[in-house]
């Protein structure tokens, strides 16, 4: 096996990894991510600001 061949395989095989791990990463999201998107979040009960005139 060559030098060349050896970081091909290398790279693939963090290729993979990195797309595993992202793939795994959407499929397994916490409750309440903290990203603003009101998941897990429940704002029902609050008040809505009313305009300053």
């Amino acid at each position: 096996m060559s030098f060349q061949t050896l970081i091909i395989i290398l790279l693939f095989a963090a290729a993979i990894f990195y797309v595993g791990r992202m793939l795994y990463k959407s499929l397994y999201v916490k409750k309440g991510c903290g990203s603003n998107c009101k998941c897990g979040v429940d704002f029902s009960n609050i008040d809505t600001a009313k305009p300053r005139s």
